[in-house]
């Protein structure tokens, strides 16, 4: 290690899709980092400590400390690691593909993540929960399955691997057989090794019945 070189520090939450997809990128490109989990159920959420809330004001993981700056926001920091180590990259040279990469990447972490993310989901009450986030999952899924009808090749945008994973579907329940477009360019990105050593069921904080 060089001196005065310190690895990228990621604050995430191994079921946090925001937090895998960082994940994802990281290892896509090669970058080691230390991992600090901040778990958002214990003790009311860590998010909410006071040391957390310095970090990151809106008390939402992914956090990343690199280069002596702290960026939240996933696709924020998607795009500066993009930014500053690009190769090999995560976005198309074409511009108009590079588009519909943005543009996917925005319906998910924009339109359906935050529409069923915690905070929100207990604002709904434990009833509704469920119902709530499925259909903000469906209504969600029935746009990407339509536009990834027009944009996908092997993945998203052709035949290069951009990073938007549905892992949603899973936790919520929602029937995949609907999205068979969805479906399938899931079950392709999740042999690869990028998406199989970031997985929330292989996070140092994902809880031993969860593992596999």
């Amino acid at each position: 290690v060089e001196a005065g070189f310190h690895h990228p520090i990621l604050y995430s939450y191994f079921r946090s899709s925001c937090s895998w997809r960082v994940r994802i990128a990281l290892a896509l490109k090669g970058i080691d980092y230390e991992t600090v989990p901040i778990n958002l159920i214990k003790d009311g959420g860590q998010q909410f400590s006071k040391d957390f809330q310095a970090l990151n004001p809106m008390k939402q993981v992914p956090a990343l400390k690199i280069d002596g700056i702290t960026i939240h926001q996933s696709l924020a920091i998607i795009e500066y690691l993009e930014e500053t180590r690009p190769t090999p990259r995560l976005l198309p040279q074409d511009p108009k593909k590079r588009a519909s990469v943005r543009m996917i990447s925005d319906l998910i972490a924009g339109g359906i993540q935050p529409l069923q993310n915690l905070s929100v989901l207990k604002q709904v009450g434990e009833e509704f929960q469920l119902t709530w986030a499925q259909n903000a999952i469906i209504s969600g899924f029935n746009a990407l399955e339509q536009i990834l009808q027009s944009t996908a090749g092997t993945y998203c945008v052709g035949d290069e691997v951009s990073c938007p994973q549905v892992f949603l579907y899973y936790r919520f329940k929602v029937d995949c057989t609907l999205y068979p477009t969805i479906s399938s360019i899931n079950k392709r990105l999740l042999v690869l090794e990028a998406f199989q050593v970031t997985h929330p069921c292989r996070q140092p904080d994902t809880p031993t019945e969860l593992r596999a």
